[in-house]
C-alpha cells in the first residue's frame, strides 16, 4: 500500500492526517513549525496561514497547496477559508449532499452546502476558548474560565460561573437556532460537527453527527479518481 499525507495548518495548530491508499490511517495534531510523527511524502498541504505555508513549503517542496479552484464545490467566494471548503466537501462526498459542518475550532463556523453541490453559505464567530480567552485579556478584573465539561448553572452566584454559563449558553443557543434553520430548508440534509470543540458541542446537542476527520475526507475525496 502507497503511504502518504496530508496537512491542514489551522490557526492554531498543524493537522496531519496519514493515509494508505485512499484509507485515513491516523490523525494527528502538533504546534505550528512541529513536523508530524514519521511524516514522509506529504502530498498535500491546505492552509489558513500563509506564514506557516512558507515554512511546510520549504521542508516538503513537492507537496501540492489545496487551493478553492480544486474543490468541486460551486459559487464558492474568493475569500472562503479552505479548511471550511475541504471540510464541506468531505462531509458530502462521505454523508451526502446537502450537508451542514459545525466546525468548533478557533474560531466557531457554520458551513453548508445545497444537495446539488453549491454552497450555500454560512457564518463565523469566535471559538468557545477564544470567547473565554478574549474576555479575560480585554478586562481588567474578569478571570480567564476554562470550557466547563458540563453545563453550568444558568444563574450564576460567582464570577466564574456567570462567565461559563453565559458563553456555553449563549453558544449553544446560537448553534441550535442555525440548526433549526438549517433543518427547515433540508430536513434531510446531515448536520456534523468537527473541530477541538467539536465532542464538547456533540455532547450538549446529540443531534450532531461528530467527526474529526472531515477535512481529511476532503483531501481523500481529492485524491480518489
Amino acid at each position: 500500500m502507497a503511504q502518504w499525507w496530508a496537512l491542514m495548518i489551522g490557526n492554531s495548530r498543524l493537522h496531519w492526517g496519514a493515509f494508505a491508499d485512499h484509507t485515513l490511517q491516523g490523525i494527528e495534531h502538533t504546534d505550528h513549525e512541529t513536523l508530524g510523527t514519521g511524516v514522509q511524502q506529504l502530498q498535500y498541504v491546505a492552509s489558513v496561514v500563509p506564514r506557516q505555508t512558507t515554512w511546510i513549503e520549504a521542508q516538503f517542496p513537492e507537496a501540492r497547496v489545496i487551493t478553492l479552484r480544486d474543490i468541486p464545490l460551486r459559487h464558492c467566494y474568493p475569500q472562503l477559508g479552505i479548511d471550511r471548503a475541504l471540510a464541506v466537501w468531505g462531509a458530502g462526498q462521505h454523508y451526502g449532499f446537502p450537508c451542514l459542518v459545525i466546525d468548533g475550532g478557533t474560531a466557531l463556523t457554520f458551513s453548508g452546502a445545497t444537495g446539488d453541490r453549491q454552497w450555500l453559505g454560512g457564518a463565523i464567530l469566535p471559538g468557545l476558548k477564544l470567547q473565554f480567552k478574549s474576555l479575560a485579556q480585554a478586562t481588567a478584573a474578569l478571570p480567564e474560565v476554562n470550557l466547563p465539561e458540563q453545563l453550568p448553572q444558568r444563574w450564576a452566584r460567582e464570577t466564574q460561573g456567570a462567565i461559563a454559563s453565559g458563553i456555553t449558553r449563549t453558544v449553544l443557543a446560537g448553534v441550535n437556532d442555525f440548526i433549526q434553520a438549517w433543518q427547515a430548508e433540508f430536513p434531510q440534509g446531515k448536520i456534523l460537527v468537527t473541530g477541538g470543540d467539536g465532542p464538547w458541542l456533540a455532547q450538549h446537542i446529540p443531534r450532531l453527527i461528530y467527526d474529526p476527520a472531515l477535512i481529511f475526507r476532503g483531501f481523500q475525496a481529492l485524491k480518489e479518481p
